[in-house]
């Protein structure tokens, strides 16, 4: 009755091997994403300052500078990594399809 249901595991995993259209479209993706999130940069960053701070205290000067130049810069981050996935894909896209061309062109 407090037996659990044990289920046998099925950890079959296959490696895919990569192509051309597969690369491409994950650099299609990947740089689609980057725009989008550098479009939410650029938001993030005007709107943070048609607002300034209305404080007269250095600490909260300090902190609210601190939490906005974070907030902008881990989103310039997440850009920069999402483009360089997708100049590395479409990298390794252009280099799958010549090692194709120059297998069939020796075969």
């Amino acid at each position: 009755m407090n037996e659990p249901h044990i289920t046998p595991s099925t950890d079959t995993y296959k490696q895919v091997a990569a192509n051309p259209l597969r690369c491409i479209t994950g650099s299609i993706i990947s740089g689609g994403l980057s725009f989008a999130i550098y479009s939410l940069m650029i938001t993030i960053a005007t709107n943070f300052a048609n607002k300034p701070i209305h404080s007269q205290n250095p600490i909260v000067w300090k902190i609210s500078s601190a939490v906005r130049t974070l907030i902008v810069g881990v989103v310039g981050l997440g850009t920069g990594i999402f483009a360089l996935v997708a100049l590395g894909l479409l990298a390794l896209g252009i280099q799958l399809w010549f090692q194709q061309l120059t297998k069939t062109k020796n075969s």
